[in-house]
């Protein structure tokens, strides 16, 4: 996106504009606030939103979602899922995020260890080993990043 086409989309937004972000579990809400910025994984990308995005609906895959307010960035690993973009509000739906901070490295370790040794014999077997592969390859990256 060239810089005017940024300053077109975000016309009438003065810096200071934030947007709500509402991360929800089944079991509990996870972030209700308003913040500067989002990046959520997409199952296919990651899509930043700031103030004025166009409304969206996307499919999330496993991996980052990350929130600023100011200079203080948050991380968070989401595992699948939905996100809807409107009215300058995000809403996520998954079913597991968890903070940075509370992920154990060593124990997202031992869980690519675990997917890398499953055995699989058939193409379902093969797609649920991949699926398990790349969500604790992500799960490590927000670990140790």
């Amino acid at each position: 996106m060239s810089t005017a086409d940024f300053a077109e989309a975000h016309a009438g937004k003065k810096p200071g504009d934030r947007i709500q972000c509402l991360v929800v579990t089944p079991e509990k809400t996870i972030i209700d606030e308003m913040v500067d910025f989002v990046a959520v994984p997409l199952h296919d990308g990651e899509l930043g939103i700031l103030p004025g995005r166009s409304p969206v609906i996307g499919r999330l895959g496993y991996g980052e979602l990350r929130t600023k307010v100011g200079d203080q960035v948050r991380r968070y690993f989401v595992d699948r899922g939905f996100v809807q973009v409107r009215d300058d509000v995000v809403t996520v739906l998954t079913s597991r995020a968890i903070p940075a901070a509370a992920i154990e490295a060593g124990a997202a370790k031992a869980e690519l260890a675990k997917a890398q040794a499953i055995r699989a014999v058939g193409d379902l077997e093969q797609d649920d080993r991949e699926r398990a592969i790349g969500r604790a390859r992500a799960l490590v990256h927000v670990a140790t990043k």
